[in-house]
């Protein structure tokens, strides 16, 4: 089996599927939030899901269900929400206990190595997408072009948008450019043209002032970052002109059905790097070291 490593790693752990109520956040907890495995259990009351089934499980692992934002569509920001490997035990486990209807059926097309990626990467670039309102045939910039980037970036250009990125890493430059990208350079160099939306990845505040400079009137500028240093003091110049300014939370369910559908549609590639359960620190150095271009994966054995 596979387990996850930190925001940008995979999961592969066995699952029960539970009807039950809501973890409360606690510590310590079994971190862990992009999982791929097979149930073994399945909770009375549950439906649709079956002993030996394939699931997939990431960061919203509850929501209330009766709150404005609930009943809006707009899960991810339920005051009452809980998350995996923070309010609830996650993947570095051999078993696992989620909520079945914040589990996902994984489509055929992927392996558990490489769909565990999509399930926090992938589903939270595809919503930074909806957020910045890109439409096919448009100018995106791609601010940072880690393991999220690089999976929005797949979506992006199967709807033909024209692609910027904008990274401080000549590697990720490279790969971007390889990927299809129209452009690339360094966060203090403009994009050749105005660009109708913009993500930014990187959890940098001058990153998302250069992205708003960057984007033509009437754009929105999308922040898919929990955290950031600080956004520091620009001119309203750079907001004029009915620019927006938006930060991306969590994902809903319906986010991630869509995403995974559209994944094996593409399909989309994931790019995991392996490594041992007992190499787990050895893996989370690299990660920080910004040495895993994909997602790194930890691999234990039954």
């Amino acid at each position: 089996m596979v387990l996850s490593v930190a925001a940008c790693a995979v999961c592969r752990t066995d699952l029960q599927l539970t009807t039950g109520d809501l973890a409360m956040r606690r510590s310590p907890v079994v971190p862990g939030h992009q999982i791929v495995g097979q149930v073994v259990e399945v909770g009375s009351g549950v439906r649709g899901w079956h002993e030996g089934d394939r699931a997939g499980v990431g960061w919203l692992a509850g929501a209330c269900g009766t709150c404005t934002y609930c009943i809006s569509g707009r899960e991810n920001l339920c005051d009452k929400s809980t998350f995996t490997g923070w309010d609830c035990d996650g993947g570095f486990a051999s078993h696992t206990t989620v909520q079945a209807n914040f589990a996902f059926k994984i489509p055929e097309a992927f392996d558990d190595v490489h769909a565990a990626p999509l399930l926090c990467g992938g589903i939270i670039g595809y919503r930074a997408l909806k957020v910045c309102g890109i439409a096919p045939g448009q100018r995106l910039g791609l601010y940072g072009f880690g393991a999220s980037a690089s999976l929005a970036m797949q979506v992006a250009r199967f709807w033909d948008c024209r692609v910027f990125v904008a990274s401080r890493s000549e590697a990720d430059r490279v790969r971007a450019r390889a990927m299809g990208a129209e452009w690339t350079g360094t966060y203090e160099e403009p994009p050749p043209e105005p660009l109708d939306a913009a993500v930014t990845f990187a959890p940098v505040g001058s990153v998302v002032v250069a992205a708003l400079a960057a984007t033509d009137r009437g754009g929105t500028v999308a922040v898919n970052a929990i955290h950031l240093d600080q956004i520091p003091a620009f001119s309203y110049d750079r907001l004029w002109w009915e620019r927006s300014l938006r930060s991306v939370a969590n994902y809903t369910r319906r986010d991630a059905r869509e995403f995974l559908d559209l994944a094996a549609h593409i399909p989309i590639q994931t790019t995991p790097d392996l490594f041992d359960l007992g190499d787990a620190n050895l893996a989370l150095a690299k990660l920080e070291q910004g040495a895993v271009t994909g997602a790194a994966v930890l691999r234990a054995g039954h």
